[in-house]
């Protein structure tokens, strides 16, 4: 494998294995009216959803995980055969690799599944030229989402994760325009990987003209932890202070979901570990929620084990649209929602 490859790996062996998320669940902080009288039968509620014009038969999409390594196509697999079974969506990691000339497998196997909504994914860094690296071209981007089979290519904004990187790419100037270009003619969402996206940014990437927006808040995952764990084994005392410094750096989850609502679609991901947290992130306006770590060590093992997980997130879901008298999603998403604790002093 050659570096990116075993970065990759790096990632995954860490996320299993090392603390990486912030104490603090801010989903906690929202909370749900209850309904005493919710006047409907549990059988009768429709959790399906049209997320960028595609229906899924949960308001869900399992996030950007990983590729580009050998042990990432046995994830993948087990993810997208899952969610095929599921009826919801999938975004695959960071393409990086395998448009570079490694890994290209570990995608391709989602093609092997009827997964409804597929989301290919690529780096705002690798849209520009960064230090001896050029910027990607159309045409690799085009062969991205053919390598899936995706109805949409996410760009990921991952700066935080770049500054804490050794060998980070962090030259940003010229992104925004680039963007731009990008989605003439492409469906794109603009991802965030664990810091959040503010409301001038929502604003500027609606500008740009992307077509939904993954806010993937502070509350989840933190590449600036992850990326600590790395610079400590490799004895790289800079970098470990600096992730060490930002490993709670971000807008909560639920705060970007809330000023990240420009009048695109928004997916609330970022620290969403149950079917409440789902059915909160509907209240506050997004359209679906999502996940990757959630069901990250499932996905090592077995589809099945990656199903069971994801049906008991949907059930509990089930249980929160049922205890606010919710019969659909559209009604979920216009129940009442009460803000507190650290939320509370954000917004």
């Amino acid at each position: 494998m050659t570096g990116i490859g075993n970065r990759k790996e790096d990632h995954i062996n860490i996320c299993i294995n090392e603390s990486i998320t912030p104490g603090h669940c801010y989903w906690d902080d929202v909370k749900l009216v209850h309904e005493a009288l919710p006047e409907l039968d549990m059988d009768e509620i429709d959790t399906s959803a049209r997320v960028l014009g595609k229906k899924l038969r949960y308001p869900f999409i399992v996030t950007a995980i990983t590729g580009g390594f050998p042990g990432a196509e046995r994830i993948n697999g087990n993810i997208a055969e899952a969610c095929s079974r599921l009826g919801i969506g999938m975004g695959v990691g960071s393409q990086r690799a395998s448009l570079e000339g490694e890994g290209r497998r570990s995608f391709e196997v989602v093609k092997d599944h009827d997964v409804p909504l597929v989301i290919a994914n690529v780096g705002a860094p690798q849209l520009i030229a960064q230090r001896r690296k050029p910027a990607f071209e159309d045409s690799m981007l085009d062969d991205a989402m053919e390598m899936v089979g995706a109805d949409a290519l996410a760009i990921h904004l991952n700066f935080l994760q770049e500054v804490v990187q050794p060998e980070g790419d962090t030259r940003s100037a010229g992104c925004y325009e680039r963007i731009r270009d990008v989605c003439r003619g492409r469906k794109v969402v603009a991802k965030e990987t664990g810091a959040g996206i503010s409301r001038s940014t929502a604003e500027r990437l609606k500008g740009a003209g992307v077509a939904a927006i993954d806010v993937a808040g502070m509350g989840g995952t933190s590449f600036s932890a992850v990326e600590l764990h790395r610079a400590r084994d490799a004895g790289d005392r800079g970098r470990e202070s600096i992730g060490s410094s930002f490993f709670d750096w971000g807008i909560p989850s639920p705060v970007s979901v809330l000023w990240a609502n420009v009048g695109l679609p928004v997916i609330a991901s970022g620290g969403v570990r149950t079917g409440l947290h789902v059915a909160k992130a509907l209240s506050l306006g997004a359209c679906c929620a999502g996940a990757a770590n959630l069901v990250l060590e499932e996905a090592t093992q077995s589809a099945d084990a990656v199903e069971e997980r994801l049906m008991q997130v949907m059930s509990e879901l089930k249980a929160a649209m049922m205890l606010t008298g919710s019969k659909s999603v559209e009604q979920t998403s216009s129940r009442r929602s009460v803000i507190t604790g650290k939320c509370k002093e954000w917004v």
